[in-house]
């Protein structure tokens, strides 16, 4: 993928959470809510100030993180999906033990 997001945006695949039971039924895909855990694929260059300077993004390639149920667009780039979302809208950077 050669995608770059511009200013404050970045691009997240989201990460597939474990089978869902309830009671031992198995919860259809069509019920299922979508993850709110995703891995950040690409990442602007940062939010430009009022006076020029360009401050940094917080989150980078590689970094898995947490973000709001409606956040984000979503998008599809070569046949896979993804979102895209101001940097604003991640919640949490999940740290690796």
């Amino acid at each position: 993928m050669k995608v770059r997001p511009l200013h404050d945006r970045i691009i997240v695949q989201r990460l597939e959470e474990e089978e869902q039971r309830v009671g031992g039924i198995i919860i259809p895909d069509t019920a299922k809510e979508k993850p709110q855990q995703g891995k950040v694929v690409a990442a602007g260059k940062g939010k430009a100030k009022d006076d020029g300077k360009v401050l940094p993004l917080d989150v980078k390639a590689g970094d898995t993180i947490l973000f709001g149920k409606y956040s984000g667009q979503d998008i599809k780039i070569d046949g896979e999906e993804y979102l895209i979302m101001r940097e604003d809208e991640v919640l949490a950077v999940l740290e690796a033990k």
